[in-house]
């Protein structure tokens, strides 16, 4: 009988390890998070009931996910939106609100859509002491992408427009960053039909792929910056046909009011509420 229970206690403790150990790192990284963003509160990081994805940053750190899966008891989804914040880790608000639509989604989730979140894509270039834009390896995420004839554009981008800009330095090779190859993963395996990605500090709304943009997000109004040869816009929208909507909100540093978190968040949800249909019937 001892026995017997002594097997089902350590059988017990080998399943819950894994998961006590994969909870202790969310924890972990809400704590570094929190000490870092003064807009996300640590229990409000914990709140969200991060999960960990199958991606590291150059340190190991992890890249956290949460995932709004379809309500089928209630209505099929319109489509699946893959939202990231933090490509560029010197861009606060880009994370910081991020967690603000999250906590809209703990709430209001209907299953109008299914989405997939990160709001921290660069997690080493937002919490080492002095934020920087690029990852640990120094190298600009949003330019790494495997955008087509990237070494030739690249050197042209790089070393000529940018006179070898330390903040835009592509790295090695496309997709040479495991931030990048985490992202590309996620894309191929989620198949979003859009991807909204969140930066600062244009205020404005950036727009690639086929169809049109949204004309505005909140007091954020459409402004088509263009693409860089590696940038995900590039990638994604132009390559692959996949749209994305970059929100480039007024401050990297302060974030906006909470009522123009709200309003840029309605009329994204408006907007994919329209596009997703007309998308899916373009696309059959």
């Amino acid at each position: 009988m001892h026995l017997r229970f002594l097997s089902l206690m350590l059988c017990g403790w080998f399943l819950s390890a894994p998961v006590f150990a994969d909870q202790e790192m969310v924890r972990n990284e809400c704590k570094r998070i929190s000490g870092k963003l003064a807009s996300v509160g640590f229990k409000e990081c914990l709140d969200k009931n991060l999960q960990l994805s199958d991606g590291r940053s150059v340190n190991n750190a992890p890249i956290l996910i949460k995932e709004y899966p379809p309500l089928l008891d209630r209505r099929k989804p319109l489509g699946k939106v893959l939202l990231v914040g933090g490509i560029h880790g010197d861009e606060y608000s880009s994370v910081s609100i991020v967690f603000k639509w999250m906590k809209t989604l703990d709430e209001h989730h209907s299953g109008l859509f299914h989405w997939k979140i990160a709001p921290l894509v660069n997690p080493d270039g937002l919490l080492q002491k002095d934020s920087q834009r690029m990852n640990a390896n120094g190298v600009d995420l949003n330019r790494n992408f495997p955008t087509p004839n990237w070494e030739a554009e690249m050197q042209d981008y790089w070393i000529t427009k940018t006179n070898r800009d330390p903040r835009r330095y592509p790295g090695t090779g496309a997709l040479s960053e495991p931030e990048t190859q985490w992202l590309i993963d996620e894309i191929n395996e989620f198949n979003p039909d859009v991807i909204v990605s969140i930066h600062a500090p244009h205020g404005v709304v950036d727009y690639d792929g086929p169809e049109d943009g949204p004309h505005k997000l909140g007091k954020l109004y459409l402004s088509l910056l263009g693409t860089y040869p590696g940038s995900l816009g590039r990638y994604a929208g132009i390559h692959k046909q996949v749209p994305v909507v970059t929100v480039e909100l007024p401050y990297a540093g302060i974030m906006p009011k909470p009522g123009e978190i709200n309003d840029i968040w309605l009329d994204l949800v408006q907007w994919l509420g329209k596009h997703l249909p007309a998308r899916k019937v373009a696309r059959d």
